[in-house]
Parts: structure tokens; sequence; C-alpha cells
């Protein structure tokens, strides 16, 4: 057990690190006098206490952290984060303890599916919380840690290795990886500064405007009002949420060359990018000339601004609606759901495969067809102009399965614990993507996860761990192989 202190000292600085963002609606509690002040008090003390004491406990420990320590690191401050950020929730508002740890793991994981069924009623410093902790797990909390604990005396890059998405594991966008965090950072932070501008520009109150641009530019989706965006109903505030789910859509990393080069053809460069775009535009254009068909609407330019925004808030796994798509054309909802798996970027906010792995296994499939017309033909897998390894190719592959047979025995969980199959599957998809709503009545874009029985939270409550941490990184630590000397 020892050799795991300098894991523990980590993770109560992160505890004591973490408990400085409870001082944020701390402070909005008192200054609105919201009736919350006194739900971040207990939060406050138990977290910064509890990290101290683990600090002090195994202060003697220092060294850099390996491999293992940086996948039992990441995999213990993503459970365990969220049970002190659900303290002032569970405390303040009238919900279980169960629903309280799901909707603190729905904000850190950027997943967006909430428990409480009256957002507008909610005091403003919950809102507000709700909104921060979404906003701080969007790009990871580990991430900020790497650019803080080195100078605390722990290393980073074993945490930064397990954090990132794995197309981006071996790659350093300067020589220091601490340089790396607080330069993805940076970009993280100017880009929603301009988010909540640009709220606030279109028709947003200040502090809609500020909440919504955390949760638009971590791909959460968490919202101040219980009817998302059909609280404005306005195509100016719409087509700012847009735009900036497409920017969070994209690498961060290609932001951070792009704006520190000055070079714009960055973008053009990376691969995922225009087949980011690519599949969005095919998909907004195809959804509307279906409902245009179908009449769902009373003129195409309706048609095309309501399945623009909501396409693209669900494609991207930012989870928004301005409207109830699930009583579109059964397809075409299904459709915008599938989108979510894969959509987004690697080393973006949001969750799913990611584009680099679904483009690479296409790539892959049809290397595979073509030696099957031409066995001893060479036909590498190329991407951005180079040929990918084997390895790689190998590491898609496993991914994949994985995936498909997590989703598989999220469903089947969900359907045995009662729940109806095309609503266990939407919640089993959209917690595994970590997107927020799934179709139906009871969890679709409209409705909310506050009626789903415990089993049931704590089913997609694991379904959002994995998919946050990209599967491999959670099951690595629960393999009996891994607690072996």
């Amino acid at each position: 057990m020892e050799r795991f202190f300098p894991v523990i000292r980590a993770l109560g600085m992160l505890l004591a690190l973490f408990s400085l963002a409870l001082l944020v609606p701390l402070v909005a509690a008192h200054f609105l006098r919201d009736g919350a002040e006194t739900a971040y008090d207990l939060a406050f003390f138990v977290t910064f206490s509890s990290g101290v004491a683990l600090w002090y406990i195994t202060r003697r420990h220092k060294r850099e952290l390996n491999v293992r320590d940086g996948f039992l690191l990441v995999a213990l401050s993503w459970s365990t984060l969220p049970f002190f950020a659900a303290i002032p929730l569970y405390t303040q508002l009238d919900v279980s303890f169960s629903h309280a740890y799901f909707e603190a793991v729905s904000g850190l994981t950027a997943t967006g599916a909430t428990a409480l069924p009256d957002i507008d009623d909610l005091p403003l410093s919950i809102n507000l919380w709700r909104c921060l902790i979404i906003w701080l797990g969007g790009m990871g909390l580990i991430v900020l840690a790497v650019a803080i604990l080195p100078m605390l005396g722990i290393g980073g890059r074993q945490m930064f290795k397990a954090e990132i998405p794995s197309p981006m594991k071996d790659t350093k966008l300067t020589p220091r990886i601490t340089q790396t965090a607080k330069g993805l950072w940076m970009v993280y932070v100017s880009i929603t500064t301009v988010c909540g501008l640009a709220y606030y520009w279109a028709g947003m109150s200040g502090f809609d405007a500020l909440c919504h641009a955390f949760s638009t530019v971590s791909l959460g989706g968490f919202s101040t009002h219980t009817s998302g965006f059909a609280y404005w109903n306005s195509p100016l505030i719409e087509g700012v949420a847009i735009a900036f789910m497409l920017i969070a859509g994209m690498n961060f990393s290609t932001h951070y060359v792009a704006l520190a080069s000055g070079d714009l053809r960055t973008y053009l460069r990376d691969p995922e990018i225009l087949w980011f775009l690519g599949v969005i535009a095919v998909s907004v254009l195809g959804i509307t000339f279906y409902l245009w068909y179908f009449h769902v609407y009373e003129s195409s330019t309706l048609t095309l601004r309501h399945v623009a925004f909501n396409l693209i808030a669900i494609a991207t796994t930012a989870g928004f609606s301005s409207v109830d798509y699930s009583l579109w054309p059964f397809f075409a909802p299904l459709w915008i759901l599938f989108l979510c798996s894969f959509v987004s970027c690697s080393g973006s906010t949001g969750g799913g495969v990611k584009m680099m792995r679904a483009v690479l296994l296409y790539k892959q499939v049809y290397r595979e067809l073509l030696r099957a017309m031409h066995p001893s033909a060479v036909h590498p897998v190329k991407l951005g102009g180079h040929s990918v390894p084997d390895n790689m190719l190998f590491a898609v592959l496993a991914f994949s399965f994985i995936y498909m047979v997590s989703l598989v025995v999220l469903t089947l969980a969900l359907s045995f614990s009662g729940m109806e199959i095309l609503t266990a599957f939407s919640a089993a998809v959209a917690s595994l993507n970590n997107t927020g709503p799934g179709l139906g009545a009871q969890v679709g874009p409209m409705g909310d996860y506050s009626t789903l029985s415990l089993p049931q939270a704590w089913i997609c409550t694991f379904a959002m761990l994995l998919g946050r941490l990209e599967i491999f990184t959670l099951l690595v630590v629960l393999t009996p192989a891994f607690w072996k000397k």
C-alpha cells in the first residue's frame, strides 16, 4: 500500500486546490443573498481539510509519478472530486446523495445530464456552481493540476498522458509538459471569455452569459433554465452557441498552435477538422431536407435553424436543445444521437470515440477491402500525409471493440433495471459519450434524469466516468494485474 502514497499525496493536493473553486459560489451566495449562503461552508471545510489531511499523512513520499500512478491518480480524481462537489447540492437541495453525486459527476465529466427538474427555481449560486464545475471538467482538472503541481514538487508528465485522449499522448506542444498545460488553459480561458461577451452582446443577462459560456466551451450542456435555449427563442443567441460549439469541438492543440504561430493555415493541416466540419455540414443539410420533406416546420429557414442548432449541440456532445427534437420523424433524432458517438475531434472538450479514431477505423476497413481484391499489394493507412503505424491501428480497433461492448452492457443493465429499451439505449449512448440528453420523454431533450431509480442513476454515473476517462483508463485500474507488484 505504501507504494501508492505518492498518488494519495497528489490527490490530497488536488482536493486542496479544488476546495478553492468552492469559494466562488460561496462569495456569490453571500453577495446575492440567494438563500444558499451556508451551502458551501461545510463543503469547503470538508474538501480542504480532507485534502490537507491526505497530503500531511503522505507528505514524505515524494517521487515522480510512473505510468501506473498516473492511471490511478486520474481514476481516483474523477471519482473522488464529484463526492465533494456534490456536498452543496445535497445539503441545499431536496435530492438524494445518489442524485447529487450523479449531478456532480455529470458536471465534472462535462456530460450535462441533469437530475434536477426545476432549474429556474435553484439559487443563482447553485447554478453558478453547476456551470463552474462543468467548465473545470471540460478541459480537465488533471491538466490544470499539471500546470501547478510541479511547483509543489510533483511532476505531471504521467498525469497528462493518462488524462488526454490517446491520439495526443505522444505529442508535446512545448518542450515542458507544464508549459503545454498552461498553454491549453490560456486558450481555454480566452475562448470562454470571448464566448461570454458574445452571449451578452446577443441578449443574455450577464449571469446567464457567464454560465452558458462555461457550459458551451466545455461542451457540457448545463443551463440556468429548465427549457434551455428555448427560454430565449433567439436566432442570434443560437448562432453564437453554434459558433463556439464548433470551436470547442476542434482540437485545442490546434487552437494553441494557430494562435501561438499566428498562422490560420494550421487548421487546414489538421486532418480531423475537414472531416469534423464536413460530416456536420452534410448532416445539417440532409436532416433539414428530411424534415422539410415531412413538413415538420412551416418554412425551410425555420427548419434549418432548428436542425443546425440541435444537431450541432448533440453532435459535439454539448447537449443543448431549443426544441424537442425527439418528436421529429424517428430517423432524425436517431441520426443526431449517432453523431455524438464520434464527431468531436481528439483534444477537444467533447466526448465519444473522437473523429480521429473514426477516420482511422474507416481507412483500416477500406484497406482490408483493397487487400481482399489485391492480396499482394501494399496499402498503408495515412493520416495527414503520414503513414499510421500498425500499433495505433490495433489500439483504435481495440478501443472500438470495448466501446461497443460497453454500450451493449450498459443498455442491457438499464433495461434489466426496468427502463424501456429505447430510453435505455439512448441514456447509455448519451452517458457514455458525455452528451447529456437521450431520447424519449424520460431522458429526452425536454426531460431530465431526476426520475431515474437509484440503480439506474448509478449505472449512468458509471457510464459517464467510463466515457470521460475513455474507457481504458478506468478499466486498467479495475484489472487484478494493475494491483500486483
